[in-house]
Formats: C-alpha cells, sequence, structure tokens
C-alpha cells in the first residue's frame, strides 16, 4: 500500500542576483513508495534531488503537482495542506534528517532528542531513558548528553541529528545522506537502524551516494537527471 504518492512536481528557483535568471531543477517529477520499502534517489549533483526530499517535507513549495501523503488513514497533499496541518504531519507521520544538524543554542544533546517524543506525549522519564539510550547507539557518550550539540564534531553532530529521527517511529522518514559524515562502525550501525524501520513497515526515501549502503539497506533506485534546458 503506497503511503507517499507524487506526481507532476515541478520546481524552480528565481536567481535574483543573476538578473533574475530561473533555474529549473524539478520538471513533471513522481514518485511512490510503499510502507516497508526504501527508495534511494540518485543522480548527479544539481539534478533536484535534495530539493524533491524538501519539497515532500513541505520546505518547498512546488510551483506544480501534488504531494500525499497517509496521515491519519487519510492521503493529505502536503502542497495544499495549512501550516498547523503540516506542523501536525511532522509530528505524527512525517520525520525528515537533514545533511546538517540545525539545533536550538544551549539545549542538551540529550533534550534535542527527547523532543520528539515528548511530542507525541511521552512522559519525560521515559522520553529522556529512551533518548539517552539511542545516543549511546550512536556513539554520543553519556558525558556528553548534558551539552549542546554546537560543541561536538561534525560528525558528533550528524549522530545527534539522526538520533532525534530514528528515536521516533515514523510512518514516513526522508533521509539527505544519512551517512556522509559518518565512519565505517557508525554508518554500520545507521544501516541497523534503517533495516529496522523498514522491518516495522516505514517507508523511507533518501540520497546514500554510497553503493554499498544501498545495497545494504535493500533500496530500489530512482534515478533523476539535471535538467538542461
Amino acid at each position: 500500500m503506497s503511503v507517499l504518492r507524487a506526481t507532476g512536481l515541478t520546481k524552480s528557483f528565481t536567481l535574483h542576483l543573476q538578473g533574475g535568471v530561473r533555474l529549473e531543477v524539478l520538471r513533471d517529477h513522481a514518485l511512490e513508495i510503499a510502507a516497508g520499502e526504501c527508495v534511494a534517489l540518485s543522480g548527479p549533483s544539481g539534478a533536484g534531488k535534495s530539493t524533491l526530499l524538501r519539497a515532500l517535507y513541505g520546505n518547498y513549495l512546488v510551483d506544480a503537482g501534488e504531494i500525499l501523503i497517509r496521515h491519519r488513514d487519510a492521503m493529505t497533499d502536503v502542497v495544499t495542506s495549512r501550516p498547523e496541518l503540516i506542523l501536525e504531519i511532522r509530528r505524527e507521520t512525517m520525520g525528515y534528517v537533514s545533511q546538517f544538524l540545525r539545533a536550538m543554542p544551549r539545549v542538551s544533546a540529550l533534550a534535542i532528542v527527547a523532543s520528539g517524543p515528548l511530542a507525541r506525549g511521552a512522559e519525560e522519564a521515559a522520553a529522556r531513558a529512551a533518548a539517552a539510550a539511542m545516543l549511546e547507539r550512536l556513539g554520543i557518550a553519556p558525558r556528553l548528553h548534558a551539552l549542546p550539540p554546537a560543541t561536538f564534531s561534525g560528525g558528533e553532530q550528524q549522530r545527534v541529528n539522526l538520533a532525534r529521527a530514528f528515536i521516533c517511529d515514523w510512518p514516513i522518514l526522508l533521509l539527505d545522506e544519512p551517512t556522509a559524515s559518518l565512519d565505517a562502525a557508525n554508518r554500520d550501525i545507521v544501516i541497523g537502524l534503517i533495516r529496522e524501520a523498514r522491518e516495522r513497515g516505514s517507508a523511507l526515501a533518501g540520497i546514500f551516494h554510497d553503493g554499498d549502503v544501498r545495497a545494504a539497506i535493500g533500496a530500489r533506485e530512482v534515478r533523476m537527471e539535471r535538467l538542461l534546458t
């Protein structure tokens, strides 16, 4: 059963500092993902892979098309949904891992990771315990849990980012290069987390430049090409 179905997606950007040049990135693009399936977006730089993920999440408003996701047992169009509904979808149905952690200053790593379960109504003690366990699984030592991630290395920040996503059971999860800044050991941990999410029935779409990662998670490849005109 499809939980995400996008059709006719077109997205362009206007470069105001370049004389108003219009750059078309997506044109009549389609994507469909079923529960328990993982899709890997591939293609050259500039093909619109990250743009597509951001459009699916509602960060980018597309010029045309629809993005239907299954939310509370009904197909909902992200493109036409009001902001309050988009926030509800992000809280309950669709998670997103960007390439970079953007966190509030002076907020601890533990609080950042626990925020997801808390937003879903979890008890604070349970949320913090789950957050600590997920951080440790991703190699963030307990002595670091009370510190803000701004003090961490790039790889550590990315692991906090991943912990924040994988602590929740998302029906749909979008992953933008989740293993790009990780060593081999932590890459294997993320592979395990993706496999577990699939086994629970999550639908995943992501950018995985490492072919070994794509093979290990059993991803179906969707090729995207850069638009030339």
